[in-house]
C-alpha cells in the first residue's frame, strides 16, 4: 500500500510540474495564437533533440549563441627582402567600405544629404538577417512646370544580407542541394495547401499566387535562399528572370528573385584563398598592397573584391566560385527538373532548346580569359563615344578563373551611397532619367547594328551611372557575343517594318530569320505581327516616347499566350540572348520612366547601315 501511495505522490508531483511547464511554454502560446507553423517546427525540433539525447548523440539543452564579431576585412601586404609577401591585418578606416553591421542592429531608415544636396537613403539590417533598403516610391504624376517626379516617403524593401558559406563544389554536393530544394518546395506546397484548407485562400492581386499553393511567399523565399547558397548556373537563370516585368512573373517569385539579383552568399576566406593560390600562384599577394576579403558584390559565377596594386591602382578582382564551370550542364538539368516539377513553363517556350542555349552561354561566361578579351574589345569600340566608360583589364593579375580590372570611380561613390546602378536612377530627376534612358537605348542599337557585338546580360547592376561625370560605367562582359551580318541585316529590316506597321515585311523577315516556318495559322500570324507592332511602337513616331505611357510588357504577355499555343518552331539561337538584352533595355527605360526620341535614334543607325546582299528587298520599310 505504501508503495502505491508513493507512486500516487510521484504522479501528482509530475502533474504539477507538467502544469507549470505548460503555463510557461512558448509552444503553447504559439498554439493559442494559431501560429501553426511555429508550433509544428518547434515540436519537431524538440522531438529531434530529445531523440538524440536519448541515443547519447547530444546532451543538455539547446543554447543560442550570439553572432560572432566580424573579422577585419582588409589585409595589407608588406614585401620582405626575399620578395615574399607578409600578411598584416589592420583595422580599416571605413572611409570607403564599412564593416558589415551585426545582426542585432535595429531596422530604421535614415536620410543622408550628400555634398550635392541630393537625398540618399541608407540601408539598415534587421535581426532576421534581411536588409531593408529604404527607397522612395515614385509617383507617376509629373510636375507640369519643373518636369520633376514627386517622391513619396521612404518604404522598407526586403533585402537578404549575403552570408559566408562554402560553395558546393562537387557534383554530389550540388545534386544534394537541388534535391533538398525540391524537397523543401514540396513540403512548402503541402504546408500552404493545409493552411488554405484551414483558413481559406489568401486575398491576392496575383491570380497565379492565389490559385497555386506552390507559389507561396515561403516557397519563393526557399527558392531564393537556395539559389543564393548554390550559386552557379542556377543562380544565373534566377537573375535573368529577376529583371522581368511584374506582369509576367508571379509576384512572390519576382520578390524572391529580386533578393537573388542583389547578391549570392560569399565564399569563406579559406576557400577564396584556395582559388587565388590555384589560379595566380601562392605569391599572388606580392602583386598587391592590400586586399579586401569583404566582396563588393557576389554574383552567380563569382564574387568581386577590392584590392590595390603595387603601383597604387584601385582594382576590382572577380574570382570564380570553385566547381561552377564543371557543373553547368548538371545544374541546368537540375533546374529543368525543378521547372518541370512546378509546371510553370508552358510547352510553347521550347524549354529544351532554351536550356541548350543557356549551357553554351554560361560555358563562355566561365572563361575569364574570353571575358578579358571582350572587355578590351568594348573599351576600344566605345573609346570615342561620349557618356560611356569601360574599365582597363589588368593582365598580370588575371587568369581563366580570376579577372582583375580597374575599379571605376563610381564603385567608390556607390559604397558611399552616391553612385547608383541603373534601377536606382529612378530616384533622380526627370532630366537625368531621360538622359540615362537615351544612352542605354543608343548603346543597345550601336551594339547590334554598328558593332554587331553585344553585351547580352541586361542585369541593371552591370550599368553604373556616375552622376558627377554623366557617364555610364559598363562592367561584366562575360555574356558578350558576335552576331552574323546576314542575321543583323534582316533583323534591322524587321525592326523598321515593325516601326512602320508593315505587316507583309514583318512576316517575310520573320521567315528569313527563322521565327516563322510559313505554315502557321492565321491566328499565330496575327499574334506574331501584332507583337512586332507593339515592340515597334516606341520607334513608330518622331519625338520623345514616354515609356510609361503604355504597358508594353503586358501587351506582349497577352499576345504571348496565343503564340505559345500556336507556335510551330522555337526562335533562332541568336534570339535568346538578343531579346533578353532588348527587353532589358526596354524594362530599364520603363523603370526609369524615361522619355526617349527612339525613332530618331533608330533612323540614325538605319540610314548609315551598310546592308549586304539583297539590300533593296524591303523598300516598304524605308525611313519615312
Amino acid at each position: 500500500m505504501s508503495s502505491l501511495n508513493q507512486l500516487g505522490r510521484l504522479v501528482n508531483g509530475l502533474s504539477l510540474i507538467a502544469k507549470e511547464i505548460v503555463k510557461r511554454s512558448q509552444t503553447i502560446e504559439n498554439a493559442k495564437k494559431r501560429d501553426l507553423e511555429t508550433l509544428i517546427f518547434s515540436s519537431l525540433k524538440n522531438a529531434v533533440v530529445s531523440a538524440t539525447d536519448l541515443t547519447g548523440l547530444t546532451k543538455g539543452k539547446v543554447r543560442e549563441f550570439s553572432s560572432p564579431r566580424p573579422k577585419e576585412s582588409v589585409v595589407y601586404f608588406n614585401s620582405n627582402n626575399d620578395g615574399v609577401a607578409q600578411d598584416n591585418v589592420n583595422s580599416f578606416s571605413n572611409s570607403v567600405a564599412p564593416a558589415s553591421p551585426t545582426l542585432d542592429e535595429p531596422i530604421h531608415c535614415e536620410k543622408v544629404v550628400s555634398s550635392n544636396d541630393k537625398t540618399i537613403l541608407e540601408e539598415k539590417v534587421g535581426n532576421d538577417g534581411l536588409e531593408r533598403e529604404c527607397e522612395s516610391n515614385l509617383d507617376d504624376k509629373h510636375d507640369v512646370d519643373s518636369g520633376e517626379v514627386a517622391a513619396e516617403a521612404p518604404v522598407a524593401v526586403k533585402r537578404r544580407r549575403p552570408r559566408e558559406r562554402k560553395v558546393p563544389a562537387t557534383p554530389f554536393s550540388r545534386a544534394f542541394g537541388f534535391a533538398a530544394l525540391g524537397a523543401g518546395l514540396a513540403w512548402g506546397t503541402v504546408q500552404e495547401s493545409a493552411k488554405r484548407l484551414v483558413y481559406g485562400s489568401p486575398n491576392s492581386n496575383d491570380k497565379q499566387s492565389a490559385i497555386s499553393p506552390f507559389l507561396s511567399e515561403q516557397n519563393a523565399e526557399r527558392l531564393a535562399l537556395a539559389l543564393c547558397r548554390m550559386r552557379g548556373a542556377a543562380l544565373k537563370i534566377g537573375q535573368m528572370l529577376s529583371i522581368q516585368d511584374e506582369s509576367l512573373v508571379p509576384a512572390p517569385i519576382l520578390t524572391a528573385l529580386d533578393i537573388v539579383r542583389h547578391g549570392a552568399d560569399v565564399m569563406p576566406r579559406s576557400q577564396l584563398n584556395q582559388v587565388l593560390d590555384a589560379e595566380l600562384g601562392r605569391d599572388w599577394s606580392s602583386k598587391l598592397t592590400s586586399f579586401d576579403y569583404e566582396p563588393l558584390a557576389s554574383a552567380s559565377i563569382g564574387q568581386v573584391h577590392r584590392a590595390v596594386t603595387k603601383d597604387g591602382m584601385d582594382v576590382a578582382m572577380k574570382i570564380q566560385y570553385p566547381g561552377v564551370a564543371h557543373s553547368i550542364e548538371s545544374d541546368i538539368e537540375n533546374v529543368k527538373l525543378l521547372l518541370d516539377y512546378t509546371n510553370l513553363i508552358p510547352e510553347g517556350l521550347y524549354l529544351d532548346r532554351a536550356m541548350k542555349v543557356a549551357k553554351e552561354e554560361l560555358s563562355r561566361e566561365c572563361d575569364y580569359n574570353l571575358e578579358a578579351s571582350n572587355q578590351k574589345r568594348f573599351r576600344d569600340l566605345l573609346s570615342s563615344r561620349e557618356g560611356f566608360y569601360v574599365p582597363l583589364v589588368v593582365d598580370d593579375i588575371s587568369s581563366k578563373r580570376v579577372l582583375t580590372t580597374e575599379l571605376v570611380s563610381v564603385w567608390k561613390y556607390y559604397l558611399l551611397a552616391a553612385g547608383v546602378p541603373i534601377d536606382k536612377v529612378a530616384l533622380l530627376n526627370q532630366g537625368t532619367r531621360n538622359y540615362v534612358g537615351r544612352k542605354l537605348l543608343q548603346l543597345t542599337l550601336m551594339e547590334l547594328f554598328v558593332f554587331r557585338f553585344m553585351q547580352t546580360d541586361p542585369n541593371w547592376s552591370n550599368f553604373l551611372y556616375d552622376e558627377a561625370t554623366r557617364t555610364i560605367n559598363l562592367i561584366d562582359f562575360g555574356a558578350a557575343r558576335d552576331y552574323p551580318k546576314r542575321f543583323v541585316d534582316d533583323y534591322l529590316r524587321m525592326v523598321m517594318a515593325c516601326a512602320n506597321n508593315d505587316r507583309e515585311a514583318v512576316i517575310e523577315m520573320s521567315k528569313r530569320l527563322g521565327f516563322l516556318t510559313g505554315r502557321e495559322s492565321e491566328v499565330m500570324l496575327e499574334a506574331h505581327v501584332q507583337a512586332g507592332f507593339v515592340v515597334g511602337l516606341p520607334f513608330s513616331k518622331s519625338g520623345g516616347y514616354d515609356f510609361r505611357s503604355t504597358n508594353i510588357a503586358q501587351s506582349i504577355s497577352n499576345l504571348g499566350a496565343t503564340m505559345l499555343r500556336h507556335r510551330l518552331t522555337p526562335p533562332p539561337d541568336e534570339a535568346y540572348s538578343l531579346h533578353r538584352k532588348l527587353s532589358g533595355a526596354f524594362l530599364a527605360c520603363i523603370k526609369l520612366g524615361a522619355v526617349v526620341p527612339c525613332r530618331e535614334l533608330l533612323l540614325e543607325v538605319y540610314e548609315h547601315y551598310p546592308f549586304g546582299e539583297d539590300e533593296d528587298i524591303l523598300s516598304s520599310a524605308a525611313a519615312s
